[in-house]
């Protein structure tokens, strides 16, 4: 059986998709009326329109998690519409057609959001399910389950770059003040969904659980039908060669870039100012060389040895990360 077969959308109303594809509370013409906010749930900021304190609490303390639940979990602007497809297409044995007739939002719903909650609810299994949680407060039931958490996890600098430009054209995010401005406060973790820093410590001393695979986005880049062999593995699904190649086609940079389902051009102007940027901007590794100065480059690096001198892991971004093996044994 197909993932999502059950799923019907016979509505090709662009207004009303871009309605269902905007947040749970708020019709997008409020974006445009209202100066950007947030939400502020155990001290993390979330964007406002999109989550609520009670549909946050909802998703950690009660939300009724399957055991054949996949859950795919990032930081902002880590690879997270990425993942959605590769996983989407794994999940269709390579079939592309859901992902290139149904939004991703639907497909893979966002269940901190009111809006996703209720979609998560009305899905077939397995569900795919979508968010940027840190581990605190991640669905309790999550914890004994035997569901499956996918990981992605990127360069912090690349992260940082990718985030401004999405801050500049996504309303609800509120623009920077500049980028110096946006450096500073990913740094201080003053941004939407917190610090990246502690984000990424508190899901890695989950390292070692059977049931949750860490990546990161480079490694898909470097390798990506090794990257989907892996997590086919993962979610113990057996697709032959035609469908490996298939996920890979469809979920390439290029492909992606012309799906409307997956690259927020469905999105009305009150939520994403595509004239203000592109969604799906460049796709690469590194693009942080041309935006840090040098004077900031030493600055990051300083906070990042601070920050993450408690871990083991050789990551893609540092020196022999790619080739080192313990990057390997957790796939990154």
């Amino acid at each position: 059986m197909e993932f999502l077969q059950d799923l019907q959308f016979d509505d090709d109303d662009k207004s009303n998709k871009e309605q269902r594809f905007c947040g749970p509370c708020m019709p997008p013409q409020i974006f445009q009326e209202m100066p950007a906010q947030y939400v502020q749930y155990k001290r993390i900021k979330f964007p406002c329109g999109y989550n609520s304190v009670e549909s946050l609490q909802v998703a950690e303390n009660e939300f009724q998690v399957r055991d054949d639940d996949i859950f795919n979990v990032t930081y902002p602007k880590s690879g997270t519409v990425w993942m959605i497809e590769i996983l989407s297409l794994i999940l269709n044995e390579g079939n592309p057609v859901l992902n290139q007739s149904v939004l991703n939002s639907l497909r893979a719903p966002w269940f901190t959001t009111q809006l996703g909650l209720e979609t998560a609810h009305d899905l077939p299994s397995p569900r795919l399910l979508t968010c940027h949680l840190p581990v605190q407060i991640f669905p309790k039931a999550f914890f004994r389950s035997k569901a499956k958490v996918v990981y992605t996890l990127r360069d912090p600098r690349d992260v940082l770059v990718s985030y401004y430009h999405f801050s500049k054209m996504c309303i609800p995010f509120g623009e920077p003040k500049s980028f110096n401005h946006f450096f500073e406060s990913f740094l201080n973790g003053e941004v939407l969904f917190g610090s990246w820093f502690d984000h990424i410590t508190g899901w890695l001393k989950l390292k070692g659980k059977s049931n949750i695979f860490f990546i990161t986005y480079e490694r898909l880049q470097q390798d990506l039908r090794g990257s989907v062999e892996h997590l086919c593995r993962f979610l113990g699904k057996e697709l032959d060669e035609a469908a490996i190649t298939s996920v890979v086609q469809n979920a390439s940079f290029e492909a992606m870039q012309k799906n409307n389902m997956c690259n927020s051009t469905m999105l009305p102007k009150e939520v994403m100012d595509q004239e203000k940027g592109t969604f799906l901007r460049k796709g690469i590794c590194g693009d942080w060389k041309t935006h840090f100065t040098v004077a900031q480059s030493e600055c990051f690096d300083r906070a990042y040895q601070e920050k993450m001198q408690d871990l083991k892991e050789i990551f893609p971004w540092q020196p022999g990360g790619l080739e080192g093996n313990t990057a390997r044994s957790l796939h990154f």
